[in-house]
C-alpha cells in the first residue's frame, strides 16, 4: 500500500506513519519541514496555506492519504481536490467536537452535527473539522472518503500535554491535587490503537464516519493517576535525598476546586467530574464505538498507554506542553492550603 500522510512529524500523524512503515508500507509525508521527518519515508515539503504550496504533491498517486489538518477547510478542500483522481481513498482525522454540543451520552455517529462548508476559513474548532469532512466528501465522494472522529488521544507523541502534565506532576512528587470522584469515567484511546484501525479500515475499503475512541471499560480518573504514580515513581526515588518530597494524592470534592475557578479538563486535564459537569461529561466519556469495535479496532490497556508515554517522555531534552493545559504549581499549592 502507497500512504501520503499530511503531516506526520507530531502525534496523530507520526504514530500513523510509524504503523504504516510496520506493516512495509511505501509511505510519503508532507508538510512544512518545521521538524525532521521519520525514517523510511519520502519527505515532500510544503505549506498548503500558501500560494502553490501543494506543488510537491501535484504530482504522483497513492493509495490512501490520511489528513489531521485542524485549521481552516479550505484547505482540506483544496488538497482534497487536487488528489481526487490520484489516490484512492481520503481519510480525514476529525472530532467528535462536530457534534452539536453538547452531544448526547451514549451518542452513535448519527447524533447532529454542526453547520458548517468546505469553502470556511477562520472558525472554531468544531466548524473547522466539520468543514474538513465535508471537504473530504465533497471531492471523493461518500463512498471514497472515511471520517475518523476522535475523543481524547493519548499516548506517545502527545503534543497536547494532557497525560505528559500529569506525569510530570507526578514526579515532582508532594501533595497532589487530585480531584473528586476517583471514580469518574475517563474514555480515550491511544493514538497507536487508532493508527493501526485506520490502516486496516483504508485496507478494506471502508467508508463514512466513525467515532474513535476507546470502549467503556470500566476505567477511571483514579485509575489514570494510579498509573502516573506507578511508572514515576523509580524517577522520584533516583532524586535522593534532595529530590521531591514523598507523594501523596490528596483527594479533594469537584465543587471545591470548581468553585475556585479551577476548569475541568484543562486546568485540570483529562478530569471531567460526572454531577457538576454532567453535559461535558456525556459529550466526551460515553461515545458509543461500536461500529467502530465491529470493524476491527481493538484496545491496549491503561498500563501500557501510560508506561509507554512515560517511557517516550523521559527520551525528550523536555516535557512537552501547551499554554493553558495543566495547573501552575503555585495555584495548585494555594488551593492545596
Amino acid at each position: 500500500m502507497r500512504l501520503l500522510m499530511l503531516g506526520g512529524t507530531e502525534f496523530a500523524g507520526r504514530a500513523v506513519v510509524a504503523a504504516a512503515l510496520d506493516r512495509g508500507w511505501d509511505v510519503t509525508v508532507f508538510n512544512r519541514g518545521n521538524r525532521p521527518a521519520p525514517e523510511g519515508v519520502t519527505a515532500l515539503v510544503g505549506d498548503r496555506t500558501a500560494p502553490g504550496g501543494l506543488a510537491a504533491i501535484a504530482d504522483g498517486t497513492w493509495d490512501v492519504v490520511v489528513d489531521t489538518w485542524t485549521a481552516a477547510p479550505t484547505a482540506v478542500r483544496d488538497t482534497a481536490r487536487l488528489l481526487a483522481d490520484r489516490v484512492g481513498r481520503y481519510v480525514y482525522v476529525s472530532s467528535c467536537s462536530v457534534y452539536v454540543w453538547p452531544a448526547p451520552p451514549n451518542s452513535d455517529e448519527s447524533a447532529p452535527l454542526v453547520a458548517a462548508t468546505e469553502d470556511d476559513t477562520d472558525v472554531p474548532y468544531a466548524e473547522s473539522k466539520r468543514g474538513g469532512e465535508l471537504a473530504a466528501i465533497g471531492a471523493f465522494g461518500a463512498d471514497r472518503s472515511l471520517l475518523v472522529r476522535a475523543g481524547l488521544l493519548l499516548g506517545p507523541w502527545e503534543n497536547v500535554g494532557r497525560l505528559p502534565w500529569w506525569l510530570a506532576r507526578a514526579v515532582r512528587g508532594g501533595a497532589v491535587l487530585a480531584p473528586e470522584p476517583a471514580d469518574a469515567p475517563v474514555q480515550y484511546i491511544d493514538i497507536r490503537d487508532m493508527a493501526e484501525w485506520i490502516l486496516s479500515a483504508a485496507e478494506a475499503g471502508l467508508s463514512g464516519p466513525y467515532n474513535m475512541v476507546g470502549a467503556q471499560r470500566g476505567v477511571t480518573f483514579g485509575d489514570v493517576l494510579a498509573e502516573c504514580v506507578r511508572v514515576t515513581a523509580e524517577a522520584r526515588a533516583a532524586a535522593g535525598p534532595d529530590g521531591p518530597d514523598g507523594l501523596e494524592l490528596r483527594w479533594t470534592p469537584a465543587r471545591r476546586i470548581l468553585d475556585a475557578g479551577v476548569s475541568p479538563w484543562t486546568d485540570l486535564p483529562i478530569w471531567v467530574p460526572p454531577e457538576e459537569a454532567p453535559d461535558l461529561l456525556g459529550a466526551l466519556y460515553t461515545l458509543d464505538v461500536s461500529r467502530a469495535m465491529a470493524t476491527g479496532l481493538r484496545c491496549r490497556p491503561l498500563a501500557e498507554t501510560v508506561a509507554d508515554t512515560w517511557a517516550w517522555l523521559r527520551e525528550l531534552p523536555r516535557m512537552p506542553s501547551r499554554p493553558g493545559v495543566g495547573l501552575s504549581p503555585e495555584r495548585e499549592a494555594a488551593l492545596l492550603r
